[in-house]
Parts: C-alpha cells; sequence; structure tokens
C-alpha cells in the first residue's frame, strides 16, 4: 500500500459494463510526480490523502473479481503530514 494525495477527477462516460459506476480520481505520490488514475470506491474529495494499493489486491478491493483496476483507493487519512 502507499499515500497518495488526490488531484482531481477524470471523467469517462464510454467504459466497459465491469467497470461499474465507480469514480476515476487522479492521484499523486509527491509533488511534481507524474498523475496516476486510481478507482474510487469509497467517495474522496480532491485533496484527501489516501491509502491506494495495486496490482491484483487493486482488483480484490473493488469488490468484484476480475475488475480492470491497478490502482485503487481503498482509505482516507485522518491526519497526515505528508
Amino acid at each position: 500500500m502507499k499515500i497518495y494525495r488526490v488531484e482531481g477527477t477524470i471523467v469517462s462516460t464510454n467504459r466497459i459494463a465491469m467497470m461499474d459506476h465507480k469514480p476515476l480520481l487522479l492521484v499523486v505520490d509527491k509533488p511534481g510526480a507524474s498523475p496516476m488514475v486510481a478507482v474510487d470506491p469509497i467517495g474522496c474529495k480532491q485533496g484527501d490523502w489516501v491509502l491506494c494499493c495495486g496490482s491484483s489486491a487493486a482488483r480484490d478491493a473493488t469488490g468484484i473479481k476480475g475488475y480492470p483496476s491497478d490502482l485503487t483507493i481503498v482509505g482516507i487519512l485522518d491526519k497526515w503530514e505528508g
């Protein structure tokens, strides 16, 4: 797992059915880093510090086996001095 900061939202109106309607967020792990796309099954907002898991754990975290995700948000941090 790794800590990221939510930078914004990505809008994708056309997606495969398996992706359902889970939001996609841009996250970064440090200032100036390239943003990554994370699936948000819990309801984050811009500026939140979040805990993410990747790889096969990211697919399992969505609750759907075989979900097409490499990065999934699994928690919002209450306090982080990042």
